[in-house]
């Protein structure tokens, strides 16, 4: 309690020692020190680069979301009025619903086929080559991705449409009002399910192997270990995954305005399509700033409840 006043009482002690056994300060370790400020100097590309490339437009983005800016002339601020035209945008509201149902069909099909790949890769133990195949989809950029489908489905000489004709299944092209948004939702799996299904598969790895012995020993099949098991103790994974696969399906962007010839037709004009077009086709940045902003914020809120549901701040494998 003595040493407690005294410390109180001297405003000029040393803040950073702590007193050893025989009441002297004693100083951090030099080596500690060392250690701190190296790893300062080695963080300082990363924190400038965000506060370059997210910090500093995002402020600005909200800045301009209340302002009449066209790029041709300087922001006028009007306030909130951006946002009031928002709730009247009948566009917004239907770029919002079309994106939405490639979110939730992307995301379903991605998590149900990737658990089954990577619960395949678990039990039979593929080659390491094997496992890597998987990835290839996914390390070819949108661009090109978007280019090739465009060829195999082009209403004249795409081979994958005449395919498709010659046995039955007809009307495949991008531009069949019916079936664009469900062929975007499949070259979006097509490329992302590989690399979700190795996410999933590194946390089964984790997932001890005494728990499924003692399963057969009990009897289970391995679909009830599957969903006994396996589901229950890779849930931070399968959240960290769902909100990824979330936040990255209403990204979507390059596979529309690549795939269409920057002329997309209506059903498949997502919401980062529309904001670009408002930027970029009709020149007003303050009403895109916004609608970008009510895209962050609702992001976010819906995050913020994937994460509360699936409880990721918990694993029942620690």
């Amino acid at each position: 309690m003595t040493r407690l006043l005294e410390t109180s009482a001297d405003p000029g002690r040393r803040r950073d020692s702590d007193d050893g056994p025989s009441g002297r300060a004693v100083k951090k370790p030099i080596r500690d020190r060392k250690e701190a400020w190296a790893a300062a100097i080695l963080l300082l590309p990363a924190l400038f680069g965000f506060a370059v490339f997210w910090i500093y437009p995002t402020i600005r983005g909200t800045y301009y979301s209340m302002t009449d800016f066209n790029l041709l002339r300087e922001p006028e601020f009007i306030g909130l009025e951006n946002f009031r035209q928002i709730a009247s945008d009948p566009q917004v509201w239907s770029s919002l619903r079309i994106t939405a149902v490639f979110a939730i069909a992307n995301i379903v099909l991605v998590m149900v086929l990737a658990l089954v790949l990577a619960a395949l890769m678990q039990r039979l133990n593929l080659k390491t080559w094997l496992r890597s195949v998987l990835l290839l989809p996914w390390l070819v950029p949108n661009v090109a991705i978007a280019l090739i489908w465009g060829w195999l489905l082009d209403a004249n000489v795409g081979y994958l449409k005449n395919l498709l004709d010659s046995v039955g299944i007809g009307g495949v092209t991008f531009y069949n009002p019916k079936a664009a948004l469900w062929i975007i939702v499949m070259i979006s799996v097509w490329s992302g399910l590989g690399y979700t299904a190795l996410l999933l598969y590194a946390g089964m790895l984790q997932v001890p192997a005494e728990l499924y012995e003692a399963g057969s020993i009990d009897g289970a099949s391995e679909t009830r270990m599957f969903f006994g098991i396996t589901l229950p103790l890779i849930r931070p994974v399968i959240a960290l995954v769902l909100v990824v696969s979330f936040i990255g399906s209403f990204q979507v962007f390059d596979l529309v305005q690549v795939g269409y010839g920057n002329n997309p037709i209506p059903e498949v004009r997502v919401i980062y399509y529309y904001i670009y077009q408002l930027a970029f086709s009709f020149h007003r940045m303050g009403y895109a700033s916004a609608v970008s902003i009510l895209l962050v914020v609702l992001l976010g809120a819906l995050t913020y409840v994937q994460l509360r549901i699936m409880r990721a701040n918990r694993s029942d494998l620690a």
